[in-house]
Order: C-alpha cells, then sequence, then structure tokens
C-alpha cells in the first residue's frame, strides 16, 4: 500500500502558510487495522453505552494516543459503565481503584512488606499495577493520595522504597468525578488535571436512548455479556502505527498556535501547558488513524481542543465575575487564531469569510 499524501507548507507572496499535499511515497501506516480494532472496540462498548458516539470516539482516541481520561459528570449517568465497558473490551490486565477519604498511597501504588520466611522486604504492587486502572470518584480521596498517580501517570512507572517498577504498555488510567457534589470530595490539583489528555462529560441520554436503556437493562446488565475483542498486544500494534501518522509543520505551527494564544488570554489566569500541546497532538494522530488517513489535518485538532485543552485552563478573577465559562473563553479563543489554509488562499480565523 502506497503511502497517501502528506500535507506540508508552501509560502505565499503574502507571508501566510498553506496547506498543499506532496506526492505519494513509502510505505503508509496499517490504517486498515486501526479501523478494524477501533470499530470492534467501539461496538462492543456501544452495547452498553448507547447514543454516545462521541464520546465512545474521545475514550478511544485518548486510549490509542497514549493518554489518560478523566470522565466528569452528575451521578447516574453512565460514568463508571462506560469506563467498565471500554476496560472489558480488551483482553488485558484491569484493576479498578475505588477512591475514598481513608485510602492511602500505598493502597495505590503498592508496599513493601517483610516476609519472615525469607528475611527479605518484598514488593506487593498497588492497584495502578494494570494495563487499564479504573479510578471511580478520584476526587474523594485526599491530594496525597491522589498525587500517587502523578509519576505512574507521566512516566509509566512507580518508585517505592528508592526501587523502580516499570507499568506494562498499554497503560491507561479511567478516572470519573462528580463535579456537583462538593462535601467529602477534594479537588484535583492542576498537576494532576494537566496530565489527564482529555476530559469529557457523558450527559444525559436523548429520550430514545433512554427508552432503549430501560429495554436492555431493566432485566439485566449488558455490561455482563461483553466480551473482549482485542488483546493488549494488538492494541500495543495500533499505538504505535499511530505514532507514524504524519503532522505537517503547519499543523504543527496551529497546534503551538493555539496553546500559546491561551497562555496570552487576558481572561485567563493559568493557560496551556507544553505538555498540552504533545497531547493535543497526539490526539490528533488518533483521530486521523481512525479516520483511515495517515496524515493530520488542522480539523483534526480544531475538533479535539475541548476535551484535551479546557480541564487544563483556569479563568481569572474577571471572567469568573462576569460568568464566563473556561469552555466560552477557549472557543473565542481558537475562533480567533486563523487556521493552515488551502493552497491559493489566505489564512483566516475560523468562521470568518473571505
Amino acid at each position: 500500500m502506497l503511502r497517501a499524501p502528506h500535507t506540508v507548507v508552501t509560502s505565499t507572496h503574502e507571508g501566510t502558510d498553506n496547506v498543499t499535499t506532496t506526492g505519494v511515497s513509502g510505505q503508509a501506516p496499517d490504517l486498515d487495522t486501526v479501523r478494524r480494532v477501533t470499530g470492534a472496540v467501539r461496538q462492543n462498548i456501544e452495547r452498553v453505552i448507547a447514543g454516545k458516539p462521541d464520546v465512545v470516539n474521545a475514550a478511544l482516541v485518548v486510549l490509542l494516543a497514549e493518554g489518560h481520561l478523566l470522565i466528569e459528570d452528575v451521578p447516574g449517568v453512565g460514568k463508571t459503565q462506560l469506563s467498565k465497558a471500554l476496560a472489558r473490551s480488551i483482553d488485558c490486565s484491569v484493576r479498578r481503584i475505588q477512591f475514598t477519604p481513608d485510602l492511602l498511597p500505598s493502597d495505590v501504588t503498592g508496599v513493601s512488606v517483610f516476609n519472615q520466611d525469607t528475611r527479605e522486604f518484598e514488593f506487593r504492587p498497588g492497584g495502578v499495577f494494570a494495563n487499564i486502572v479504573v479510578g471511580d470518584e478520584i476526587n474523594r480521596a485526599s491530594p496525597k493520595t491522589q498525587s500517587a498517580l502523578l509519576e505512574a501517570m507521566e512516566e509509566r512507572q512507580v518508585t517505592v522504597d528508592n526501587a523502580t517498577y516499570m507499568l506494562e504498555k498499554p497503560f491507561m488510567v479511567i478516572a470519573t468525578q462528580n463535579p456537583i457534589e462538593m462535601e467529602g470530595t477534594y479537588a484535583l490539583p492542576e498537576a494532576q488535571r494537566d496530565r489527564f489528555m482529555a476530559r469529557v462529560s457523558v450527559g444525559y441520554p436523548v429520550e430514545s436512548a433512554e427508552i432503549a436503556m430501560l429495554e436492555g437493562h431493566t432485566a439485566h446488565n449488558p455490561l455482563d455479556d461483553l466480551e473482549p475483542v482485542t488483546d493488549a498486544g494488538e492494541i500495543r500494534k495500533v499505538i504505535e502505527i499511530v505514532g507514524r501518522v504524519h503532522v505537517s509543520s503547519a499543523v504543527q505551527r496551529y497546534a503551538v498556535a493555539l496553546t500559546t494564544a491561551t497562555r496570552a488570554s487576558g481572561d485567563l489566569h493559568l493557560g496551556a501547558s507544553p505538555r498540552a500541546t504533545l497531547h493535543l497532538v497526539r490526539a490528533a494522530k488518533a483521530v486521523a488513524a481512525t479516520q483511515g488517513r495517515d496524515y493530520v489535518l488542522p480539523d483534526d485538532i480544531h475538533g479535539i481542543t475541548s476535551p484535551v485543552l479546557a480541564h487544563r485552563l483556569l479563568p481569572n478573577v474577571e471572567a469568573t465575575m462576569s460568568g464566563r465559562t473556561t469552555a466560552a473563553i477557549l472557543s473565542g479563543i481558537v475562533e480567533s487564531v486563523p487556521v493552515p489554509s488551502a493552497p491559493g488562499s489566505t489564512s483566516l480565523p475560523r468562521g470568518s469569510r473571505a
């Protein structure tokens, strides 16, 4: 199979960047495998979570981009069901951690225990030692316990008693939290929020989906019938394929321009970090691969800015007092950043008319 045309940059007399394509060369990533695996997993999840294709797609994108997912919504909309459905669709190690106020960091990372028979300390792994870790109600644990995930989420390793233990790939943390209830909860520190590649909300189902849920869930839980449709080895292969998706210099500059604009915004106290830029591009590569392309388009970046960036931003006091939400501020920033244009045209802010 020949490689699909790549997006590159040419300069116009006006100094703007244009998106053009080169000829085909080299071997293309095995995108058929990506679409087959993601299609099977998506179909499996939708047996449990109906009517939420965007949320399911976002979870798959984060998985293929080697990120972590934060599911934030009100109680009872299927946050944990989504997490468990994704985990059960893959034949890999899965552990669930129920975050509570009395949970200790050693419950997450593991602890060294003295063995009376061997007269030596031996390490007993904690709940984080799995391919997929489901952290339920993560904001109910103390900040000390929440921070036990920092090293694992960023470096894919755990250090206990001066010994470092590597985590097996793929490794993904899927955490849920309830943003409504404040009593007995602890807000996630910014360092941890920034480690989540994306934040999604499940939302309430439409009427037809909720009726279908009543018909399919009242007598039996379809989650109990889910069987794996792929395994950890195949997911590692798909992740490797996604990593080979091409990102042109124009698209890279567009991603950097978006995150830089959040740092310069007068409405934000904290903008997007360089890690956020990296997550934005990685997620866009996964989006492109699931759509059968081995190159990233500006629209891939634009379509995931909200789930990838919004949870990292902090509005300042003036914006908060005026009632401006983070989502609204981010939307305005995205619309103001020029998008790499098609050949022969000038880069324009999205939504502008030539």
